[in-house]
């Protein structure tokens, strides 16, 4: 078993299922892409460490306590900027709607000073999304810093391009991407994030696979929403279809598949079991309300459902 290294910005998540301005009753929560791939990788029994930086407030204590009590090690600086807040709401065309507060945050303070401790040798895998190079140039630099050390201690080099509009544009993120995509071993994309990338070499999307392979990564998956999922590695490739279930909340559902390829291909199984329990762990997160709570289990990946009610 290897112990993945990832870091990022840890929210805090304000959520309703109506509009804010109407709403009588909200949820809280936490949230992240890397800290919910942290928490998805745990409960399919990976060793898993979460760096980054949290406010010297409630959301910052909630995010390093839900993160423990999932079984993740965090490695957290504590400072006096806030920490960064998600707001989710749903509109009346029944569309999810995402609203940040993030300028400023305490995870937008990151820098390669906080990689100081980090004893590389404890890790084989470092996973890395594009959202944390969009946050502030000291981030981007953490990033790049991060590639740079676990490069040089061999480990394997996991990127998610996640690319997020509302945070940079595409002409700024894209030579980011490309950079990152190119320092991977395994490359997530969605199809549009694919061709924010690549292009749009043709309509067959094992093409795109193919081009972002040429890239460098020796595996590459590319997320096709409900249509399901295509993976490459060397020779092997694998596609999986969807997994239908009835969709309450789809943000995360990126994490929890990226979360559940991982936890596979770090035990060595073959790109088509990775691919089939990545895409089933997508789905066990859209079943719940939040970005990480219906994070499917081992036991629960593995369990024979008979009956809907267990008794």
């Amino acid at each position: 078993m290897k112990r993945v290294l990832t870091l990022g910005e840890g929210l805090g998540i304000i959520r309703t299922a109506e509009t804010l301005a109407t709403a009588a009753h909200l949820g809280a929560g936490v949230g992240g892409a890397e800290l919910n791939v942290a928490i998805g990788l745990a409960r399919l029994g990976t060793d898993v460490t979460w760096l980054g930086r949290v406010g010297a407030d409630g959301l910052g204590r909630r995010v390093i306590r839900e993160l423990r009590a999932e079984g993740v090690d965090v490695v957290a600086q504590v400072v006096d900027q806030p920490t960064g807040l998600l707001l989710k709401e749903r509109d009346a065309l029944g569309r999810t709607v995402i609203t940040y507060h993030r300028s400023g945050s305490a995870g937008s303070t990151l820098n390669a000073a906080d990689l100081a401790g980090v004893d590389w040798s404890r890790y084989g895998v470092l996973h890395l999304t594009g959202i944390t190079p969009a946050l502030s140039d000291s981030a981007a630099s953490a990033v790049s810093e991060a590639v740079r050390r676990a490069r040089n201690a061999g480990l394997t080099i996991s990127f998610d391009v996640n690319h997020r509009s509302r945070l940079w544009s595409a002409q700024t993120a894209t030579p980011v991407h490309l950079a990152l995509a190119a320092q991977s071993d395994v490359l997530f994309a969605g199809l549009d994030e694919a061709a924010l990338v690549v292009g749009d070499p043709t309509s067959d999307p094992w093409d795109t696979v193919k081009a972002l392979a040429e890239l460098g990564p020796s595996t590459v998956v590319l997320k096709l929403g409900d249509r399901g999922a295509l993976a490459r590695s060397g020779t092997e490739r694998a596609r999986a279809s969807a997994v239908r279930v009835e969709v309450v909340d789809t943000v995360g559902a990126g994490d929890a598949f990226v979360a559940g390829f991982l936890a596979e291909l770090i035990r060595g199984r073959s790109v088509t079991e990775c691919l089939e329990t990545a895409v089933a762990a997508g789905a066990a997160v859209c079943r719940v309300p939040g970005d990480w709570e219906g994070a499917i289990t081992r036991a629960e990946l593995e369990a024979e459902v008979t009956d809907p009610v267990v008794r």
